[in-house]
């Protein structure tokens, strides 16, 4: 250790404390405090900074550590329940992995933009404090349940180009209007695969061991389906033996059937995606695997999923509804890979969409996509195109704010033994597509609109996909402009999840002519609000008591509009 040259009497500091503490030498139990108790001598970093004037013996509890000064060292000593709102925590100063950081610096307020690095350490434990006031302050606001945070519905105006937020969803809709209406409601929600959580221990030093055992988290995860209650669910991280012994036979209790696809290498989970029997029917089951043996480039074990599925309801026309759901690689320095697992499920869910008169039906696309609001990856889901020429590898997700290394994209990112175009399409189908076209003109003709295709195949740097594509959130608040969070860990706190949907003409929220090569689309109707950073932080992040995921579940309410 660090302190192992410190005198014996200083070594024996954490038991002697201890001691007082327990014997109330220091501080009468049953009297008010301060709200900051600080160790003597020069360790800043112990700090107790305490919300209220509390009384101490409620919910007391004694500390794991009363051993030396080492071992009192190496503990990451908390003490989360001695008060019904307290934020207690002691946090560990050692780094035990490579690239750790202490907590310090890895708990960033979002909504700080702090440009200097010794301010922010300095101003770290006001900012401590305020958070943990705010417990106490917000508890009733926020929670009606110790540990819980409400999440309100937003319900969306749509009369106008201008959009409006409301809470009742009376504002919105008459129950006339919703007379002879297709709604449904999709959640995406990666529920953090068990595997995973203790291959990647050092992004929950934060939580309690008991909240991160499966027997303990699942029920939670249940509880949070069964009160949101979604048509359709989309999951990521779905363990293949939690999936087989308990996750699928309780969602078929609900009223759910599941297609499931798990990933082809060795990490036992998947993505899966559920519907409502009494709202759907399904007409086609598509898994898509992003690992190629035969290309060096897709040598990961992604997956996608992507189900074509039939309203149970009366309508003029023969209606259908393309639900995918994938989670693309995490690796925040290959984004050439994240672009083609994009592209291959794109490709795949423009051979399942088509409708018999050529246009695209409805489509829901939602999943842990490891890149962030306004990243190349984001912008090229959402525009429709993106020219990569001159992007580095690394900036493709957004992931990391001064990426290492600045390789280059190549031109074209995939070979083309892939068998997928620029245009995010099959070339067969392509090809074939480009074949009929081409019959209906003179020779000449032909051969003149065969150059003009191929030719910049085989030198664009543009790709491009044909779903005029709106998200769900907005990934910042309006009032404020602080950022929305779907996950969060020791280690960061961001948005990576997303809902994203083919929106109707009269859709307020949609993208501009997003509408043009499909059969209907989607009105959005509302959406189940998402949180900030420093909302997560004061129930202890993610997981915790009640949320057991590290991200939180996304969802979202539309209706389908025919043509």
């Amino acid at each position: 250790g660090r302190h192992s040259m410190l005198p014996r009497h200083v070594q024996r500091l954490g038991r002697d404390w201890i001691a007082h503490w327990n014997g109330s030498q220091i501080l009468a139990l049953n009297s008010p405090v301060s709200n900051c108790t600080r160790w003597a001598g020069c360790y800043p970093w112990a700090s107790f900074p305490l919300p209220v004037p509390v009384d101490f013996s409620a919910n007391w509890r004694v500390p794991p550590f009363l051993g030396p000064w080492r071992q009192f060292q190496n503990s990451n000593w908390q003490l989360d329940n001695f008060t019904q709102s307290s934020c207690f925590h002691l946090p560990n100063p050692s780094m035990k992995s490579e690239g750790e950081e202490p907590l310090t610096k890895r708990r960033r307020l979002s909504d700080q933009h702090d440009t200097s690095a010794p301010e922010e350490e300095t101003n770290f434990s006001n900012q401590k404090e305020a958070l943990c006031l705010s417990v106490a302050q917000n508890e009733e606001k926020h929670s009606s349940k110790k540990g819980t945070i409400k999440r309100r519905w937003e319900y969306f105006c749509q009369h106008s180009r201008t959009m409006k937020i409301f809470e009742n969803k009376e504002t919105n809709q008459s129950n006339t209007e919703s007379e002879a209406k297709f709604d449904f409601t999709v959640m995406s929600y990666n529920i953090l695969s068990q595997n995973l959580l203790e291959d990647n221990s050092h992004l929950y030093k934060h939580c309690r061991q008991r909240l991160l055992i499966w027997t303990y988290r699942f029920p939670n995860i249940l509880q949070e389906i069964k009160q949101l209650d979604a048509d359709v669910l989309c999951l990521q991280e779905v363990q293949e033996d939690h999936y087989r012994t308990e996750i699928k036979s309780s969602l078929e209790s609900l009223g759910y059937h599941c297609e499931y696809k798990m990933r082809t290498g060795r990490k036992p989970d998947g993505c899966a995606i559920c519907f409502k029997t009494s709202k759907f029917s399904l007409i086609s089951s598509n898994p898509v695997e992003f690992f190629r043996r035969d290309i060096p480039l897709l040598d990961r074990d992604n997956v996608g999923l992507v189900l074509l599925l039939q309203p149970k309801f009366h309508c003029t026309t023969n209606a259908a509804i393309c639900i995918a759901n994938t989670h693309l690689l995490y690796n925040p320095r290959r984004g050439d890979i994240k672009l083609t697992q994009l592209a291959m499920l794109l490709a795949e869910i423009a051979s399942v969409a088509p409708q018999k008169d050529g246009t695209f039906c409805p489509i829901v696309i939602c999943g842990d996509f490891n890149s962030v609001p306004g990243s190349p990856l984001y912008r090229f889901i959402k525009e429709g195109k993106l020219n990569y020429e001159g992007l580095a590898i690394g900036k493709v997700s957004g992931q990391e704010q001064f990426p290492r290394g600045q390789r280059i994209l190549s031109i074209p990112i995939w070979p083309k033994k892939l068998g997928i175009s620029q245009n995010c399409v099959y070339e067969i189908k392509q090809q074939q597509k480009e074949e009929n076209a081409g019959e209906k003109l003179e020779a000449a003709k032909l051969d003149d609109t065969q150059e003009v295709i191929i030719a910049p195949e085989k030198l664009s740097s543009k790709l491009q996909h044909h779903f005029k594509l709106s998200s769900v959130y907005s990934h910042y608040f309006p009032e404020t402009g602080i950022p929305e969070v779907t996950t969060c860990h020791s280690r960061s706190a961001v948005t990576v999840d997303y809902i994203f949907y083919s929106a109707a003409n009269d859709d307020a929220t949609a993208q501009p002519g997003a509408e043009d090569s499909f059969h209907g689309g989607l009105k959005l109707l509302g959406r189940l609000a998402l949180l900030t950073e420093k909302d997560l932080w004061t129930v202890n992040g993610l997981p915790n008591e009640n949320n057991s995921s590290d991200h939180l579940p996304l969802l979202a309410e539309f209706r389908l509009i025919e043509r």
